[in-house]
């Protein structure tokens, strides 16, 4: 059994946020990388770790402008392997070390690239079972494809796991717009804001960045560039229709959230405690730390709690399904 670290100074959720990307080892990953051709003339591209003789496979789906090298997602590879089954990592559209060949990239409700990467390994016939991993955005991305349409799911996927999800993203916004979440907000938009300028050089006149270097929200960069570019009349209207909440009926496959009590980047809207009281398919599990993708624990090989939890639930289902 792993344990969440809850002793101070890991009681909080920044440092539970903070720790792992400063501290926590490299987990090895052998990847061999494949590179998929979406319907639409864009590509994905999969970063495999394999075994010999697995019949199940864990997907795993990075966070915003993450990518298949992040240590939370290496631990989850690892762990994956550990508990044998083979892993795939995908790169959102943009996020491999190589510029997707349109202007629009991913998106917190983007769905059509996991459906149809999911279609490609359900027809290969390696695998019994499929079971899903979403961190963060890509944890949102999982929980709204499993709730949009249940009967266009390929029936190898048999369940999944979504960790630190914003699954209410006007609260996100709201939460991540607070001061204390400063640091993390001026991360992540620098990293955008260095996609949108490259994006303004490979397609000249296709997108506005002057003044860009002044966005300070996420509701000013989404207003500027995500919802425009992706079909949505302004940020409200991106974080409205892409919330993966509304979608939660609609599971009928058995997943688990994962949501720390002090992720600093959740607002209370992202804990759905009554979508999960009626779906008998979900289970939600809300502990007092973690921070954001954090969960720090102690255990075989140096697996983080949330990498412990995930194994547990997809391969020995809990009995109980709301876990404060």
């Amino acid at each position: 059994m792993v344990r969440l670290a809850t002793a101070f100074p890991f009681s909080s959720g920044h440092v539970q946020t903070l720790f792992p990307p400063f501290f926590r080892p490299m987990a090895d990953a052998c990847y061999e990388r494949e590179r998929f051709e979406t319907s639409d003339g864009d590509f994905v591209d999969l970063d495999w770790s394999r075994g010999d003789g697995s019949e199940g496979l864990a997907f795993i789906l990075h966070g915003l402008e993450g990518h298949s090298r992040r240590k939370y997602v290496l631990g989850m590879v690892k762990a994956a392997r550990e508990h044998g089954l083979d892993a795939v990592a995908m790169n959102f559209r943009g996020c491999s070390g190589e510029p997707n060949r349109k202007v629009a990239m991913y998106h917190s409700g983007w769905t059509r690239d996991l459906h149809e990467v999911l279609l490609m390994i359900a027809s290969m016939g390696c695998y019994r079972s499929v079971d899903l991993v979403g961190f963060s955005l890509g944890g949102n991305v999982v929980l709204k494809y499993l709730g949009e349409d249940a009967l266009i799911i390929p029936q190898i996927v048999r369940g999944a796991a979504a960790i630190s999800v914003p699954c209410d993203l006007e609260d996100s916004a709201r939460a991540l717009a607070r001061p204390q979440c400063a640091l993390y907000t001026r991360y992540l938009l620098d990293q955008l804001r260095k996609k949108i300028i490259e994006k303004s050089r490979l397609f000249p006149g296709a997108l506005d960045v002057k003044g860009v270097e002044k966005l300070r929200t996420f509701r000013q960069f989404d207003d500027r560039f995500t919802a425009p570019l992706h079909g949505f009349r302004d940020a409200l209207d991106y974080w409205r229709r892409s919330s993966s909440r509304q979608y939660l009926s609609g599971i009928d496959r058995r997943t688990c959230i994962i949501n720390a009590a002090n992720d600093p980047f959740l607002g209370p809207g992202c804990f759905p405690h009554d979508e999960v009281r009626a779906n008998e398919s979900l289970t939600l599990f809300t502990p007092p730390t973690g921070g954001h993708v954090g969960f720090v624990g102690s255990g075989r090989g140096g697996m983080y709690w949330s990498e412990w939890m995930t194994m547990r639930f997809l391969l020995q289902r809990p009995a109980a399904r709301v876990q404060e």
